[in-house]
């Protein structure tokens, strides 16, 4: 495709003309089953993304995506094959962060959705339009920024499951703006009906959620329309969904269940759907506002008993590294950690990659060929991505650590603050050469089997 594809992203004017921060990004599909915002992924299988940083964009005007802009899978806007694609624009808007180590930094503030830039409330975005590229045209394609994403509604107190949130005094230090903490607590059989009684607390690590996973206090719907799990092979998996979550109420609820408090921790950060539960130089004091804010008010106010030894953390993958973390950080203060499958807990295996060894992320070098190393394969075997691509995603979707995607947030929890205020890179975002000084600072700080 000729080099000239140029797109013009216009930000209508509106009643207070304030000046918006962000990455601007363009998404283009061949189908339209879906918008190409929700199509984007990993995997090779994904629609085409290009971002850009934008500061001090006014409304009432238009900015335009050519030349040299970053994406993916392709790289290059003059990559672009001609033909039909649906097309659609979206900026992920920034604010501000004065924070307490003099550094000022724009990141995306999540806003109840879990850090989802295609789901974040009040990011503009335009309707899909079906455009044709011809290299032989060299007009830009017009797209105006006319639709903005909804707030999302919290959800309500059932008999079982509460909600919680706190505004945390170490975080809105640390971040200069308030910041807050919130948990889903499920609450033990008879809890209303025996007032003086006192309970262990079960803290669960995972990914922000909406809701309590996992706990259903109704059948499965009989109505229920099969949905087919490409993760899991299965067809139906929905239907599993419900019936598991249904028959672990009847668990929970039964004569023979320990009665405890069980707590799904939420805590969405600038970075990423959660802080990873530790204290760290970029994402802030999150460990110890866990710790000594959140939990303490959860016990307070459900009758927890408020000691270390009637605590216990558990989690998988994501959550699975922050119970071994946190069991390891703050000892006294639980009796117990389950973790399964948890993320690299030794950076001899960050995924793949040695970071004290290894030269580079991306690839294996031999005297005279090289290979890429996978990142995700399916149930063959067969790779789907590789670590290049998906950090060339991260890339695309932002700038300094600012995607919202997992590399960026390991790097965020793990790394030293840079010059500019932003996490030092473990590696070269786009060559993937590792930086032996950032790798030793994680050594000292984060790897867990050290």
């Amino acid at each position: 495709m000729s080099a000239q594809t140029r797109f013009s992203v216009a930000l209508p004017a509106q009643e207070e003309a304030t000046a918006l921060d962000g990455r601007l990004l363009i998404m283009l599909a061949r189908s339209g089953d879906n918008e190409p915002r929700f199509q984007v992924r990993g995997d090779y299988k994904s629609a085409q993304i290009f971002g850009m940083d934008v500061e001090d964009w006014r409304p009432g005007t238009a900015l335009m995506f050519e030349g040299d802009v970053f994406g993916y899978p392709l790289q290059q806007m003059a990559e672009l094959p001609p033909g039909q694609y649906y097309v659609q624009a979206l900026l992920h808007k920034y604010e501000t962060f004065h924070r307490k180590d003099g550094h000022v930094v724009k990141m995306p503030m999540d806003r109840g959705e879990g850090q989802q830039w295609n789901l974040a409330p009040g990011n503009l975005y335009s309707k899909p339009v079906l455009v044709t590229l011809d290299p032989r045209k060299t007009d830009a394609f017009r797209i105006e920024l006319t639709e903005v994403i909804p707030p999302i509604k919290k959800p309500a107190d059932t008999k079982y499951v509460k909600h919680i949130e706190i505004q945390s005094k170490l975080l809105t230090e640390f971040w200069g703006r308030p910041m807050f903490l919130g948990a889903h607590v499920l609450l033990p059989e008879g809890w209303a009906e025996h007032p003086d009684v006192r309970y262990p607390v079960a803290i669960y690590h995972n990914h922000f959620t909406p809701d309590f996973g996992g706990f259903r206090t109704e059948p499965p719907d009989p109505d229920l329309k099969p949905v087919y799990s490409e993760r899991f092979r299965l067809d139906g998996y929905n239907r599993i969904v419900q019936q598991e979550a249904y028959d672990f109420y009847k668990m929970w609820t039964g004569p023979d269940f320990p009665r405890v408090l069980a707590v799904e921790i939420q805590h969405p950060c600038p970075f990423y759907d959660d802080s990873y539960a530790v204290n760290s130089a970029n994402v802030g004091p999150y460990g110890d506002a866990i710790m000594y804010e959140l939990i303490p008010e959860i016990e307070r106010r459900f009758r927890g008993i408020g000691e270390g030894w009637a605590r216990l953390t558990y989690g998988g993958s994501t959550g699975g590294w922050e119970a071994l973390a946190v069991q390891v950080m703050y000892p006294g203060e639980f009796n117990g950690c389950y973790a399964a499958c948890p993320d690299p807990i030794d950076f001899r295996a960050y995924s793949l990659v040695n970071i004290y060894e290894d030269k580079n992320a991306y690839a294996l070098a031999g005297d005279f060929g090289h290979v890429d190393r996978p990142d995700q394969r399916n149930y063959l075997g067969q790779i789907s991505m590789t670590l290049r691509m998906s950090n060339y995603l991260e890339l695309t979707l932002g700038t300094k650590g600012r995607s919202g995607q997992q590399w960026d947030i390991w790097e965020a929890v793990y790394s030293p603050v840079g010059n500019d205020g932003y996490p030092e890179r473990i590696w070269d975002k786009v060559s993937g050469e590792i930086n032996p000084a950032v790798a030793a600072y994680w050594r000292e700080h984060y790897d867990l089997s050290y």
